[in-house]
């Protein structure tokens, strides 16, 4: 199958990103661990021009790839161990947000949440990003993004880098204008698209310096051996102490 067909034209609709995975690795290179634990997000390692790395990856198709506290603790110790044996690390992104809902809260989303969080920004082996679809929120941010620390950051065209969905986030912004219209669904598709415009391009993420560069999908692996070719030799010290405090 072909990179370029593997995301769905319609938004809504999942994809096995694992498909995305096995398109820009070395043939049949990725072996995944931990794959019945958290299944909407996906680790493992493979290998890119014979070169090992680890593979961390938002799961469509299982909760919509959200982030939830299992799978933030999942993705942080696999985070961990990489940094630990020195393994660069891929990170694909496709990720709403976090998981809503009073059971997560009770049980301490935040503080599992930024596990993950810790253990990207810790973190000082290579690191690239590839976001193929949403990045949401404070959800974007812990995967892997540039501002905590991500030494490239790529997206395909079809990227969504804002707050929130275009289709919420104009139902609050714009919720003056929709109500007093007369045919609201017709405004409300039309902010919809405007908001998506400004805010959800991923050019105009570019243009912020939010990533690097927007790139088509036939190009990633080019892209990835050249990057990681980049970064053999990146030294990175941190700063002197005894070892930071994760949250636990």
């Amino acid at each position: 199958e072909k990179i370029e067909s593997i995301i769905p034209e319609n938004a809504t609709m999942p994809y096995d990103i694992r498909k995305v995975i096995s398109s820009v690795i070395d043939t049949s290179s990725f072996r995944e661990v931990h794959k019945d634990f958290a299944t909407n997000i996906v680790v493992g390692f493979a290998r890119i021009e014979g070169r090992t790395i680890g593979v961390i990856a938002n799961q469509p198709i299982s909760l919509a790839g959200v982030l939830d506290i299992d799978s933030s603790r999942k993705g942080a110790r696999f985070v961990r161990f990489c940094d630990a044996f020195n393994i660069p690390l891929l990170v694909f992104e496709d990720v709403p947000g976090f998981l809503p809902g009073t059971d997560q809260e009770w049980r301490g989303i935040i503080t599992h949440g930024a596990k993950l969080l810790y253990a990207f920004s810790e973190a000082t082996v290579p690191r690239i990003t590839v976001i193929t679809r949403k990045a949401y929120g404070g959800a974007f941010d812990v995967m892997n993004s540039k501002s905590i620390g991500s030494d490239l950051n790529f997206a395909w065209p079809t990227a969504e880098i804002a707050v929130m969905g275009a289709k919420g986030a104009a139902e609050i912004i714009f919720k003056k204008e929709i109500a007093s219209a007369e045919n609201r669904e017709e405004k409300w598709l039309e902010k919809e698209a405007e908001y998506a415009e400004m805010f959800a391009n991923p050019y105009r993420a570019a243009e912020r310096g939010i990533i690097d560069e927007v790139i088509f999908p036939k190009e990633t692996r080019s892209r990835l051996v050249s990057g990681f070719k980049m970064l053999e030799n990146k030294t990175e010290k941190l700063p002197n102490k005894k070892h930071g405090n994760i949250p636990l």
